[in-house]
């Protein structure tokens, strides 16, 4: 068990990633908004309290704990939560999205950013990386964890209830998976789209340890993350499903799919950054 968390810290970090957040996509006028302030708090968790690593960046991640983010559209929150842990100057997030940028709108791995490990952003595909990687670990004797996060909608893709069959299968027990419940997708609600039934009785009917929380309460999120950690190695490999808010932080943005891919105008933005203290400073 880690050393309790500083909530206030904590949150003062998700306050300035989520104007990071913002400002990012208002100055392309393109990029995903909407899920990625929905999950600030659990990137800022992850980076800052649930999992040790080297922010000098090894490609290989071995001797420290990993992370693979599956739905790669949500790539602001992403980058924000690299450069403020250390892996690229802050001052990089300006470049996001232009020509030449080594922050696309989707991480890539060609041009070498630090912290990313795969190319994300064709959903499904996540897991199946992170459960190969936690299977390199085990036999390497590593003891660290592998962290992976998928989108609520990504669960309509075959690949990762294959990935889930097998992580099971070869007791994948190093791995923590999260799903990002908002019920939202691209095209609408997702109950309405293509609804995902109890994911809970699937994963755990697939033989994983299923979780719960609420992913926009930091202090319930690490305590679910932490009791995620204490679970692994059971011989089961472990999934969260995290219940967030599309938008959270920003009053307009909340609760609707509409938000998932579109950027702030500038009147928008001033009322955004209006709601969020600026707290480490604005690159």
């Amino acid at each position: 068990m880690s050393n309790p968390p500083n909530l206030e810290n904590l949150n003062k970090i998700c306050s300035q990633v989520r104007r990071d957040i913002v400002r990012m996509v208002h100055a392309v006028n393109s990029g995903h908004p909407g899920g990625s302030l929905g999950c600030t708090e659990y990137f800022v968790a992850l980076y800052n309290h649930i999992m040790s690593f080297d922010p000098s960046f090894n490609m290989d991640g071995n001797n420290e704990d990993v992370f693979f983010l599956s739905n790669g559209h949500i790539s602001p929150v992403f980058y924000s939560t690299l450069a403020r842990s250390g892996f690229f100057e802050v001052s990089e997030l300006a470049t996001f999205r232009k020509i030449g940028s080594r922050l696309q709108g989707h991480p890539a791995t060609e041009e070498g950013l630090p912290g990313v490990r795969i190319a994300s952003g064709s959903l499904g595909q996540g897991l199946s990386a992170a459960v190969g990687v936690a299977l390199a670990k085990k036999l390497n004797n590593d003891s660290h964890h592998v962290f992976v996060l998928m989108g609520d909608g990504e669960q309509q893709e075959g690949q990762v209830w294959e990935a889930a069959m097998f992580a099971a299968h070869n007791k994948v027990d190093n791995l923590i998976a999260t799903i990002d419940y908002n019920g939202q997708q691209i095209d609408g609600p997702i109950s309405e789209v293509n609804g995902l039934g109890d994911l809970k009785a699937k994963y755990e009917s697939f033989g994983w340890i299923v979780l719960s929380c609420d992913g926009n309460n930091m202090q319930e999120l690490i305590d679910s993350l932490e009791d995620a950690k204490s679970k692994t190695g059971s011989g089961k490999p472990v999934m969260i499903l995290m219940t967030t808010e599309m938008g959270k932080g920003v009053d307009f943005m909340e609760g609707t799919h509409k938000w998932h891919g579109v950027a702030p105008n500038d009147e928008q933005l001033v009322d955004a950054l209006n709601q969020l203290e600026e707290t480490l400073g604005d690159y």
